[in-house]
């Protein structure tokens, strides 16, 4: 982030990167089969928590390529401010994929949200839900060391959005209505003193 005064939202830093950064138009998991999900996500303790509190249920939707041993689904905790309750918790990789994505690249959280006519993010992890976007040191900014790792989105013949453009449903369920609003504001004003380079 530059030396500039810093825009904050709901508490959060906004990098103007989230702006700017090229992107695929739609996120498609029938291209890229959940890559994002091939290294695991940390989640805030709470929803750990709540994912272990549906193991049964999570067993059950599972299929053959993933653990049912509740062992082997996540890291040991670790303290990271960037989460609500101060502590993270991996997810663990099995089969060269997050414990929780299945064969076909779909999240068995939100399979089982989107089974019980939930929002689709109910049980999700906020990292999740939000990548290529990321909260990092009090900022929501890109997440380019994961997004570097990936085959179809990170290319440049495949960027014909922005993140921002993306993401909005994601930075909409992150900030609330009121927020992205002005969000959204901020771009404008942002853009319009520093506009895109095509």
């Amino acid at each position: 982030m530059s030396d500039k005064p810093v825009k904050i939202i709901n508490g959060l830093k906004i990098d103007p990167i989230i702006f700017t950064h090229k992107f695929v138009k739609t996120c498609d998991v029938c291209i890229c089969s959940g890559e994002c999900c091939y290294y695991g996500v940390y989640t805030d303790l709470k929803e750990h928590e709540q994912i272990m509190k549906m193991k049964d249920r999570i067993i059950q939707s599972m299929d053959d390529s993933q653990t049912k041993d509740i062992d082997k689904w996540f890291e040991a905790p670790q303290k990271d401010e960037d989460f609500d309750s101060g502590v993270a918790v991996g997810t663990e990789v099995y089969n060269g994929k997050c414990v929780f994505l299945d064969r076909q690249g779909y999240c068995t959280l939100q399979k089982i949200a989107m089974e019980d006519g939930e929002l689709r993010w109910k049980y999700k992890p906020l990292y999740c839900i939000l990548f290529p976007l990321v909260i990092f040191e009090g900022a929501i900014t890109v997440d380019d060391d994961h997004l570097n790792r990936m085959h179809y989105c990170n290319k440049v013949e495949n960027q014909n959005s922005t993140i921002f453009e993306c993401c909005k449903n994601e930075l909409k369920h992150l900030f609330g209505e009121k927020g992205f609003k002005e969000l959204d504001q901020y771009r404008k004003e942002y853009l319009k003193n520093n506009p895109i380079e095509n």
